[in-house]
Order: C-alpha cells, then structure tokens, then sequence
C-alpha cells in the first residue's frame, strides 16, 4: 500500500540514488593510486528521477555493460568527474571524494526525513498519532 504512494517511491528513490552514489564514491577512494583509474560519479537524482518511468526505479540494463553488473547503476547514469588527471594518469581527487561523501550524506537524511515526515502524516491522518 504505502510504496504506491508517489511520496514514498521518491523518498526510496532518493535514497537509493544516495546509496549507488556513495558506493561509487568508495569505489572511487579505493582506487586513489591505481594508474590510469577515471573518477566517476552518479547523475543527478532529479536526472534520473525524471528519465525513468517508474520515478525511481534504477536497473541495470544489461549485466554485460563496462561496471553495471558489480554497481547496479545503468551505465547512461554513470558521468567521468572532471579533474586534473596525476602523472600516472588517475583522476581522483581525496578531497572531492571527501566533499561529495558529505553532500551525499546530507542526501540521504533528506530522504529519511522525507519518509519519516511521511509516516507521521499518514499515521495522523488515519487517527493513530506518532
């Protein structure tokens, strides 16, 4: 009942954008000193809210492509971060890494507090309370 509230599903959605972004992050911190290694990150969520057509429904498209399988992410919604790249070619930056982490962290409280805000309403709306 509750997940086809269009409240809900965005609420999930935004977190599970959170969720992918902050394993690509981690991915992305992982792989500091490998040679050659490209950042990546996530679209934004309003991006890929908007070219779904469930809203927030994410899927790989196919376990074949570059890195979709082991993320979970279709490849369209994975973008290159920009950045100076180091002399053995890796472009990522720990300081970038450490900003979107927070900025992601921060999504996902938006997105908890959406859903329990949620709940409450739908909770004082049937009568019960918190």
């Amino acid at each position: 009942m509750f997940e086809n509230l269009d409240i809900m599903r965005m609420a999930h959605g935004l977190a599970r954008h959170a969720s992918d972004r902050q394993e690509i992050v981690a991915r992305n911190v992982a792989n500091a000193d490998t040679p050659g290694f490209r950042a990546r990150d996530l679209a934004s969520f309003q991006q890929i809210y908007s070219d779904s057509d469930q809203g927030a429904g994410m899927r790989t498209t196919r376990e074949g492509h570059l890195g979709a399988a082991d993320l979970g992410v279709p490849p369209a919604h994975l973008i290159e971060t920009p950045g100076e790249a180091s002399p053995n070619g890796n472009t990522v930056s720990i300081e970038t890494e450490i900003f979107k982490s927070a900025e992601i962290k921060s999504q996902h409280d938006r997105a908890t507090t959406i859903y329990k805000t949620s709940l409450d309403v739908l909770r004082t709306s049937l009568g019960r309370g918190r």
